[in-house]
């Protein structure tokens, strides 16, 4: 198999990747987007001849635009731009999930101040703002009070970017100081963990601490639904343990414990070298990431020949 992976600094994940990949002797090339250009009939990143090419950018912003042109080429590319596009904004995010039915926190976006304002109130203290495109925990905010509420909003309302310019809120759920991380592949688990901390945070980029989780049927059953709601792919799914047990009272839909889960965010450039660590010789993450990349440039090939007969 000849693998392009596409990234613009080469962090422990995609080192893990690349040794997984050479130790079964696949052809890697390596694509460094800072160096490239990409016009409307080709491209100087040597993609040709690839049987797939994998999006490990660093930037959203080169993710999305350089799926969307290796795709226009014909270029077989995971993950795809289209769910590139829903995955990278938060707004996107929330009502894809939403629509497939997909237990997610209650969200408003507003466009002003005033507006953002009224949503705080309804949804009362503490709530939580976001940026709309983000990740690591940046530039979220835990709000408090009405005056710590107005601070913010003038600060995101006067920072220029047009992105700040959209407010993204939602509720604060109570979860037991950890949330879990899923990785999966077209909504079928590859190992999943929990991150906990004493900060509302529970990222791992912020410190939290990690170690291996069991799925549960529900959880199994939300990681899939969720994958689907973005288009699938080699995703990160996020849940946190809400303590209510949903409104369908049906045995599939409740954990033994009576917990369920929302899901608050399902990521497409995840990250997995702390989950690597946490389940340590159980689960062979960057072995089951390239199964499946294997399987996807098959599928790849199979549809090029169908189209060739």
């Amino acid at each position: 198999m000849k693998v392009g992976i596409l990234y613009s600094r080469i962090r422990k994940d995609e080192k893990l990747l690349l040794s997984e990949l050479r130790d079964r002797g696949h052809e890697v090339t390596k694509i460094d987007v800072r160096k490239h250009q990409f016009s409307l009939d080709g491209t100087t990143a040597p993609v040709e001849g690839l049987d797939i090419v994998v999006d490990r950018c660093l930037s959203t912003s080169r993710s999305l635009y350089a799926t969307q042109f290796l795709d226009a080429y014909g270029v077989t590319v995971v993950n795809g731009p289209e769910t590139a596009d829903v995955c990278a904004d938060k707004a996107k995010n929330s009502l894809a999930l939403a629509k497939a039915g997909v237990p997610t926190p209650k969200t408003d976006v507003t466009f002003t101040k005033e507006s953002a304002m009224q949503s705080i109130e309804k949804f009362g203290y503490p709530c939580v703002l976001k940026p709309v495109v983000g990740s690591w925990g940046r530039l979220m905010a835990k709000i408090d009070s009405e005056s710590a509420a107005e601070a913010i909003l003038e600060h995101k309302a006067t920072l220029g970017h047009y992105e700040h310019k959209v407010f993204y809120i939602q509720e604060f759920v109570e979860k037991p100081g950890r949330d879990i991380r899923v990785l999966a592949t077209d909504g079928e688990p590859v190992a999943a963990m929990v991150r906990s901390s004493d900060h509302w945070l529970t990222n791992a980029a912020k410190g939290a601490t990690v170690e291996p989780f069991e799925l549960d049927d529900r959880a199994l059953e939300l990681v899939e639904k969720a994958s689907a709601a973005v288009g699938g792919g080699l995703l990160g799914v996020d849940l946190m343990e809400t303590g209510v047990v949903s409104d369908d009272k049906s045995e599939a839909s409740q954990t033994e414990s009576g917990v369920d889960y929302t899901v608050h965010e399902v990521n497409h450039t995840v990250e997995f070298k702390a989950l690597n660590d946490a389940v340590g010789d159980d689960v062979d993450v960057p072995g089951k990431v390239v199964d499946w990349l294997e399987s996807k440039a098959a599928e790849s090939a199979d549809k090029e020949a169908e189209v060739s007969a």
